[in-house]
């Protein structure tokens, strides 16, 4: 069975691809503290693609290896897609769920449209070639916080087609719709085909 390194520091997002890469014989996603890489990743990029890929080549270039990495941005569309690449770190370098929140929420206070989507573009970097993945879940920012499951801004996002948020669901059930469980579909279909 061949590695593929996970190249994020978020167990959150190595569970969720762990779920869904299960059921795959050929690879085994590996964390990055698996691997005993413990440094901070350059994320400087001015798209979600730029950084999934500037993270996917950093990590294959340093430590010679086949690995994946992704970025994922909520889109809200009455703030011009905001909070975008900057979702981790919205309201400040700390990377504070909470606040980031709270400051979505404070710029939606009597805005009507609270259309959103997430987006996940993942980079994959196998035998030495690029490939680029993409899943969106497309929903609506709720006026208050809803669960106490998930991480980001599950809490506040209602996917469409729901009445709960990410953070009301298990973990399979947002899995199964989230979008990052489509992009990692579309890695797990590649990597079957090959």
């Amino acid at each position: 069975m061949k590695e593929l390194v996970f190249a994020t520091g978020n167990p959150n997002k190595v569970r969720e691809a762990n779920l869904l890469l299960a059921d795959t014989k050929k690879y085994k996603v590996v964390s990055l503290s698996e691997k005993n890489i413990l440094e901070d990743i350059p994320e400087t990029g001015e798209s979600l693609t730029e950084n999934a890929l500037m993270k996917a080549v950093f990590i294959n270039q340093k430590y010679n290896c086949d690995c994946f990495s992704e970025d994922t941005g909520l889109e809200v569309n009455a703030l011009e897609d905001e909070p975008g690449i900057f979702s981790a770190r919205y309201a400040g370098p700390e990377r504070n769920d909470k606040k980031n929140i709270d400051l979505v929420l404070k710029k939606l206070r009597n805005v009507t449209d609270r259309t959103a989507r997430f987006r996940t573009v993942i980079c994959l970097i196998l035998d030495g070639e690029k490939y680029i993945f993409e899943g969106i879940t497309s929903g609506k920012i709720h006026h208050s916080r809803k669960g106490n499951g998930g991480f980001g801004y599950d809490p506040i996002f209602i996917p469409d087609g729901e009445r709960r948020s990410f953070a009301e669901m298990t973990h399979e059930e947002k899995t199964r719709i989230s979008h990052r469980g489509r992009a990692i579909k579309k890695l797990i279909k590649f990597l079957d085909q090959k």
